[in-house]
């Protein structure tokens, strides 16, 4: 979520964006893979990750989210969309847990209620 609201206060989601926060925050190389894994599918798949959020988030544009929110709920539907082997309850509970430490007190209850339709939406479909 840090490397995510990094490059969206920088407007900067380059290569070269992530490089840099690599070099100055990542500590563990035996994450690394994982989080690379996360933040360039984040970043290769935003459109249809933002499309999701905006689609079960009442009137709400995600130009108009908090910046710590919309990333936690990026990170979140990435997991739910790609990631099959992270149960979509796992991811939920994890994003509003980051959601209550870095974002304000209504944020928890802002991000399950978008991120749950995302995860009900996506349990019919199948």
């Amino acid at each position: 979520m840090q490397a995510l609201f990094y490059m969206d206060m920088g407007q900067n989601d380059s290569k070269e964006a992530v490089k840099l926060f690599c070099e100055n925050f990542v500590t563990s190389k035996r994450n690394l893979p994982f989080f690379l894994e996360l933040i360039n599918g984040v970043i290769e798949a935003m459109p249809e990750i933002d499309s999701a959020i905006e689609r079960f988030s009442s009137n709400w544009k995600i130009s108009r989210m908090s910046i710590v929110d919309r990333n936690i709920m990026r990170l979140a539907v990435y997991e739910m969309l790609f990631r099959k082997d992270i149960p979509s309850k796992v991811s939920i509970n994890e994003a509003i847990d980051i959601g209550k430490k870095f974002g304000t007190k209504e944020s928890g209850a802002f991000i399950n209620g978008i991120l749950d339709s995302i995860r009900i939406a996506l349990e019919e479909e199948k």
